[in-house]
């Protein structure tokens, strides 16, 4: 076991970060704590951790819960993290693409999950929309997202941030910008600041769209033409006399609308023939 650990010790050390996985090693202890801290796990909590990379998070939440799985693209890495914590009880690893994975698959007993991860900067947004299906079977998630995404999770109405990921996210979520993280935290430096967000599904929405695709389609139409207003925006989609009926100002700008005024638009369009399609993009 000795030679086993060791030769995998120093793979692990040998481990470049790829690019193409967008990999930058979280090795600021502090920090590390303080992310941990903020999940506070506890020892029968499902927890989830999507990249855990080298395992610097990974140690922590494995001390502190009884039920933790991994999900890790990089093959390399797979063999290091088996030995490492192949002593752990109720340890799962899976190597695979967290934007294709089937999280269905982890719960156990109807216990929610609780969602971590540094997030590759790369497919944040994408991989975020793919964990938000599943909202209703989560407690809660903590990532590690570029500053300026986790600042557009947050935007209010006004704000130059504000747009549809920040939309969508908060009509499943509340959202909280815990702290920043310098990239002095990362092997390699990126170059850009990050930060800790903590997303928590709502038991129940406080705002309901009768169809959410309907929703989905309004609001990335809206925000195609950002600057326009919505008079503009939304003519490939609505008629000249259905956008009268609409209970907004369309003389503002999609920014300016808020989470419950695009629900209510959704809900009063729903019976006109939207086509609700597939969302794509981003704003």
């Amino acid at each position: 076991m000795k030679n086993k650990q060791h030769s995998s010790a120093h793979a692990e050390s040998q481990h470049k970060a790829r690019k193409r996985f967008g990999q930058n090693f979280l090795i600021d202890h502090g920090i590390i704590r303080d992310i941990v801290r903020s999940i506070h796990p506890q020892k029968t909590d499902q927890i989830v951790e999507i990249g855990p990379g080298k395992g610097a998070i990974t140690q922590l939440l494995a001390d502190s819960c009884d039920n933790l799985s991994v999900i890790e693209l990089d093959r390399d890495l797979v063999p290091w993290l088996k030995v490492k914590f192949e002593h752990h009880p109720n340890f799962q690893l899976f190597q695979a693409d967290a934007l294709q994975f089937d999280f269905n698959q982890l719960i156990k007993n109807q216990q929610p999950l609780r969602i971590v991860g540094n997030l590759p900067y790369n497919i944040s947004t994408p991989l975020i929309f793919h964990l938000l299906t599943y909202a209703n079977k989560v407690q809660d998630m903590h990532f590690m997202l570029q500053k300026e995404v986790v600042k557009r999770m947050a935007a209010q109405p006004g704000d130059g941030a504000y747009g549809r990921l920040g939309i969508m996210v908060q009509y499943y979520c509340a959202v909280e910008d815990l702290f920043d993280v310098p990239p002095t935290s990362f092997d390699p430096a990126p170059k850009v600041d990050s930060a800790i967000v903590r997303l928590t599904p709502y038991a129940q929405l406080p705002h309901v769209a009768n169809n959410i695709k309907s929703l989905e389609t309004l609001v990335n139409v809206a925000f195609q033409q950002r600057r326009k207003t919505l008079r503009n925006s939304l003519k490939q989609l609505l008629t000249a006399e259905q956008m009268e009926s609409l209970p907004v100002d369309l003389g503002l700008r999609p920014e300016e609308i808020s989470l419950p005024e695009y629900v209510a638009m959704s809900n009063l369009l729903g019976e006109l023939s939207l086509n609700p399609g597939t969302v794509s993009g981003d704003e």
